[in-house]
Order: C-alpha cells, then structure tokens, then sequence
C-alpha cells in the first residue's frame, strides 16, 4: 500500500509521462511523413522538411491550446450551465459526451493533432465548469464501458504464441520496463534528496507500462515504424510487468532493509530527511514559542490558516500534500510535510512549545493520537478539532479530548448567519440553538 506522500508522488509522475507520451503521439505522424520519403531526397532536404514539418505541427497544436484555453475555458462551463437549467439529466449527459468527442475530433480534423489530446483538453475544459463533478458522475457509465473495449482490443491485438517463439525477446522487453525504468525512477528520486523508502516505493510504482504504450505502439504499426513482432513484444513486455507488479511492492521493505544492514550508503539514505519534514533555517523563534500547530490545509484548515494570519498569529502547519507545503513555503509561511498522527512531524512542528493544536481533518481517529503524542510533549496544551460525525464528536468532549466542531453544527450556524444578513436583522452571538453548542 502506498503512502500518501509517495502515492502523489508516484502518480504525478505517471501524469507526466503521459503527457509527454501525448506530445509523442502528435510528433509521430509528421516525423513518419518525412522519413517515409526521405529515400528519393539528399540528406539537406530531408532535414529542412523535419525541422518544417516539427514546426506546422507544433504551431498547430500550439493554436489548438490557444483555442481550448482562452475559448473553450470559458463558452464550455457556460454551456453546462445553460443546460443544467433545463432540468434534463438526460439533456446534460448527451452534452457532456457531445463535447468531449465533438472536441477530439475537431482537434483531430482541424489541427491534425492527436484525438487523445484533444479528449485531455476536452477533460480540461469540462474541468472549470461547477458542474464537473456532475459531469464526471455522469460519463462514468460510459468511461467503463470504453474500458471495457479497450482493453478487449488490445487483448485480441495480442498473439500469446509469442511466449514460446521468442520468450528471449520477450524476457529482454521485460526487463527494460521493470528493471531499466525502476532504476531510473530510483536514481531520479534520490538526486531530489528524497529518502530511500520514497526512492524504491515510486520506483516500483513505475516498473509497468499503461494504455499509453498499446496506443503508440499501435500508432507505430500504422505508419510502418514498427513492425507487428514488436507490437506483441510490447504487449507481452506490459501484462507481464502488470502482474509482476505486487510482486515488487511486497519486495520493498525486505530490500531496503537488506540494503541498510549491509551497506554504510544505504544506511545514510534510509535517515535521509526530506527537505519539506524540517522546518527551514529561516524561521524565527518568535515564531515557534506559543504558536499554533495546524494539522491539515484542505478546504477548512487553508480557511483557518488566512484567518490566523490575518491577526498575526503565529502558525506552524502539518500537511501530508508536498504541493501545499511547497506552496506555503513560496508565501514564507511555516509548514511541515507529514502525517500528524506521527510524532516525529509533530516534534518539527514544535509542538512542546505550542499554545494550542487545531486539527482540521474530519478523521478523530487519527485526530485523537495526535492529541496523544501532543499532550505527551506539552501537557498544558489546548486542543481544538474537526469533526463530521456529530456522535464522535460528543464522545469526543466527553473524553475530555478537547473541544470539537462538527461540521454540521458549524454550518448551521454559518446558514443562520446568511439568513439574518439577508433579512436584515442584526447579528445575535452566541445562541444558534444546536451550532453553539459546539
């Protein structure tokens, strides 16, 4: 199982291969084009049409995301909207599907760009409207059947007699994806000062190859790049490394410990920090005597995070997102990266000198052992939670954990704000009924 740190991490690499695979798959055509009849041209002719085909086709691509940026970003969502008013479920499905192959295939037609691209921009566009998680509900039908077919073709593309005619072949296709990509990932990981544990977890996270490979690989036959032996070398090369895969995953913690006994080097890499679990040299003490310990910065915790910030006091935050930790240190703000649950991250957060601990997840569970080890390193500190279950959190105060919010009390109160604000009434603090009780 992934750690969550690890996970986002092994997943937005895979993000970023596929997108380079996109670029791939737009440059091929062109490229075949070019070469296909470079026989009957010198060798200064065929250079001046790549370089004049790599250059229409990027302008191409290059006005296609123009397009879909400055247009599509803004007439689409409107578009959504205007249906959705209609009422019409039905109505607004048929005009989430309508656009997202309408929009792939006029990418195809117009710009000569590949159809997958225009599908991921089509994604981006249905992305800025409000109803996109609408829209992700509603094509969900459709996008499992589409796999369904996918996967189909490619398991009747494949020819199993492979196996035993060239299983050499196969063997050496193998292992380039599970042994050549790991150890890339491996090295890639640990030149980002990234520990040992993260290095091998994403390494293994990528020793497989996806549907973008069957794509270009099928890409590559049609244009007579590749022949059809090395199509089913490729196939056979990518169900193998998929179902090898767990394989490796349960080697992880075995091979790093045999790693860490036997050699100084891995012992070193293994305790190697991460530059984001450590708060930076530059943080003043001020800073970090009667702070604010703020576990999570989702919807809630960034909410809470302004607000403190706004009356200058201090805040020290825990996130388990390395993208938001990154974000706060760009604003100069304290923050860790980490499960606050552990008492390591709690400790980088000072939290033996802290005034008071705020937990913004709705989970109490974890929530009650960072109470624990909180209250182990300070035990006159105040303790202020999150809660979406309105029984834990009663169980929660009679525990005497702290005081809780539960999410439904907290937007209670919030409506019966709204309301008085819009008749004009004046505020009344300090009595919603059920909200202040919390």
């Amino acid at each position: 199982e992934l750690d969550s740190s690890n996970g986002r991490l092994a997943v937005g690499w895979l993000v970023v291969e596929d997108l380079v695979m996109v670029l791939v798959l737009v440059l091929l055509p062109p490229l075949a084009g070019v070469l296909g009849g470079s026989s009957a041209a010198g060798g200064g002719a065929v250079e001046g049409s790549l370089w004049t085909a790599l250059g229409i086709t990027l302008a191409k691509v290059a006005a296609f995301i123009a397009l879909m940026l400055v247009v599509g970003r803004r007439v689409l969502p409107k578009v959504l909207w205007w249906v959705a008013g209609a009422g019409s479920r039905e109505l607004f499905t048929l005009c989430v599907i309508a656009a997202a192959l309408g929009v792939a295939y006029g990418s195809a037609k117009l710009f000569d760009v590949s159809f997958a691209l225009g599908a991921f921009f089509s994604g981006m566009m249905l992305r800025e409207s409000e109803y996109s998680h609408r829209a992700a509900d509603e094509s969900l039908p459709l996008r499992d059947a589409f796999s369904v077919l996918f996967f189909v073709s490619v398991g009747m593309l494949f020819d199993p007699a492979v196996l035993l005619t060239d299983p050499v072949k196969v063997l050496a296709v193998t292992l380039v994806i599970m042994v050549g990509k790991t150890l890339a990932a491996i090295a890639l990981v640990l030149l980002m000062r990234l520990p040992l544990n993260t290095a091998l977890t994403v390494g293994v996270s990528l020793a497989q190859i996806g549907e973008f490979s069957f794509i270009l690989a099928g890409l590559g036959v049609g244009l007579n790049l590749l022949p059809r032996e090395g199509q089913n070398l490729i196939l056979a090369g990518a169900m193998l490394s998929i179902a090898c895969n767990s394989l490796l995953f349960a080697a992880i913690t075995p091979l790093e410990q045999r790693l860490r006994a036997r050699y100084r080097w891995a012992r070193e890499l293994a305790l190697r920090p991460d530059p984001l679990s450590e708060l930076p040299g530059t943080v003043h003490s001020e800073s970090l005597s009667g702070q604010v310990v703020l576990v999570g910065h989702g919807r809630v915790g960034s909410r809470v995070a302004d607000a403190l910030l706004a009356r200058q006091v201090p805040v020290v935050v825990v996130e388990r997102r390395r993208e938001a930790v990154e974000a706060l240190r760009a604003q100069h703000r304290p923050a860790v990266v980490g499960d606050g649950a552990e008492p390591s991250v709690l400790i980088q957060a000072h939290i033996a000198r802290a005034s008071l601990l705020v937990v913004a997840t709705p989970d109490l569970f974890d929530a009650r052992k960072m109470v624990d080890i909180a209250r182990a390193l300070n035990p006159g500190i105040a303790v202020l939670a999150r809660g979406d279950d309105s029984a834990e959190a009663e169980l929660w105060r009679q525990e005497q954990l702290g005081a809780v919010v539960a999410s439904d009390a907290a937007m209670a109160r919030e409506l019966v704000e709204q309301i008085v604000a819009l008749r004009g009434e004046p505020a009344v603090h300090g009595g919603h009924g059920a909200a202040s009780q919390t």
